[in-house]
């Protein structure tokens, strides 16, 4: 006979054939011993669809020799895979060059005209110049156009100091710029032009008489042909003079016409008083407290040098005083024969109460050279009686005829000057009324 009992999830147990007992003849049962065992087998194999059960092949491992059938065990296995790989890198290759060449060779991204490309911030140039540096570009695809070179072509234009150019897809480009903000007017020779912090010259738009942003002076002493690192530093010395003169924010350098930067230890300036125009050497520091002297003692000086065209005022607690040569027109242009100097005694410019009292310093002008100014000493307004301390007599030795043409040089380099000159106050003098007309 056989018996099996079941309970909850325990496995059940059946008796061996082996083990029942014995039947007894007429139908009677004997009883096995008490001490026999029963023998007991697991039915897992009748139970492989329970859960339970695939859930403990799972954790035993058992199971793990399914995972190991997608590893090819033959060497024609492995042939086989190496062949679909093939393909199917083979399948991608074909795919990426197709869309590779219909990009480059499709017409829907070729750029057919020039109003495909786009111009940002062109203010100062015009859209044919910028336009000129892309004409290999039209009729070309774009991704063939050459985005760095076209960048550093951009660059290389004067008013450009920056500039970005990128693709739109499907057929356009996209060129922004960032172009140099003019800070002076360079005057060189008898040419006007503009220059930007960084001393790079530039041409005067069209619109420059008329805009209100080129109010600045005229700056001289600088070249377009000079290395750019000395018109760089020549320029930083204008930006700091220039600062300096409008830190106290009473537009100081609203009264200065021209700034002289021939010289990298001395600024000089003209500033115009009573019609005329005065030379101040400014020097290297100091600039508002310098100018604010000047303005201070100008009206002293000019009642007793009627004829005075420059002011040093580079030095501790006086000043040289310039005038012009008795046959000049010019002023300002003083030659080292016949240029007439004075010295007068400054007191110090008046400092806040915190701080102590210094004496003026340095400033910058058009002058006689310095070897004229070490010559003078120091006196009070009062102690000289003419505007001339002394003029150099010709050499007895100068011939008449050398005399003649020395004369005649000075006087055509004098007229070479009195012409520049009238060129640049003409041209300051218009630029004034288009300042008032605004």
């Amino acid at each position: 006979m056989r018996k099996s009992q079941q309970k909850g999830s325990a496995g059940a147990a059946v008796l061996d054939a082996e083990t029942e007992a014995e039947v007894r003849p007429g139908g009677a049962f004997r009883r096995p011993p008490a001490d026999a065992v029963i023998p007991r087998r697991e039915i897992v194999d009748e139970f492989s669809d329970d859960e339970d059960t695939e859930a403990f092949l799972r954790a035993s491992g058992r199971n793990r020799r399914l995972r190991r059938g997608l590893i090819p065990k033959t060497r024609n296995g492995w042939i086989a895979a190496g062949v679909g790989v093939a393909l199917v890198l083979a399948a991608v290759g074909v795919a990426c060059y197709g869309a590779l060449s219909f990009v480059t060779t499709s017409e829907i991204f070729r750029v057919t005209s020039s109003q495909q490309i786009e111009l940002v911030n062109n203010n100062h140039l015009s859209r044919a110049q910028m336009l000129s540096v892309f004409g290999e570009d039209v009729d070309r695809n774009i991704f063939h156009v050459p985005l760095e070179q076209r960048r550093q072509q951009l660059e290389q234009m004067p008013w450009v100091e920056r500039a970005t150019v990128m693709r739109l897809l499907p057929n356009r480009l996209r060129v922004q710029v960032t172009e140099r903000v003019p800070v002076a007017y360079l005057r060189q020779g008898g040419n006007i032009g503009l220059i930007d912090a960084s001393g790079v010259v530039l041409d005067i738009p069209p619109d420059a008489a008329g805009n209100a942003n080129y109010t600045f002076p005229v700056v001289t002493g600088i070249k377009a042909t000079d290395e750019a690192d000395s018109r760089r530093q020549r320029m930083a010395l204008y930006s700091a003079f220039m600062k300096d003169m409008d830190s106290d924010g009473k537009g100081s350098t609203s009264q200065i016409s021209e700034v002289d930067l021939s010289d990298p230890e001395d600024v000089k300036a003209l500033i115009p008083y009573n019609n005329q125009e005065v030379l101040v050497h400014f020097g290297v520091q100091g600039f508002l407290t310098r100018f604010h002297a000047f303005q201070q003692h100008i009206a002293e000086w000019r009642t007793t040098y009627p004829r005075l065209s420059g002011v040093d005022m580079r030095y501790e607690r006086q000043v040289v005083l310039q005038m012009p040569p008795k046959d000049s027109t010019v002023p300002g242009a003083s030659d080292s024969t016949n240029a007439a100097t004075a010295t007068a005694t400054v007191k110090p410019a008046a400092k806040p109460a915190a701080q102590p009292v210094k004496p003026v310093a340095a400033a910058v002008a058009r002058t006689a050279p310095p070897a004229a100014k070490s010559v003078a000493k120091p006196a009070t307004h009062e102690a000289p009686h003419s505007e001339v301390a002394h003029a150099v007599k010709p050499a007895a030795h100068e011939t008449a005829h050398a005399a003649a043409s020395h004369k005649a040089a000075e006087d055509a380099k004098q007229a070479a000057t009195r012409k520049r000159v009238e060129a640049i106050k003409a041209w300051m003098a218009k630029r004034e009324k288009a300042r008032s007309g605004n």
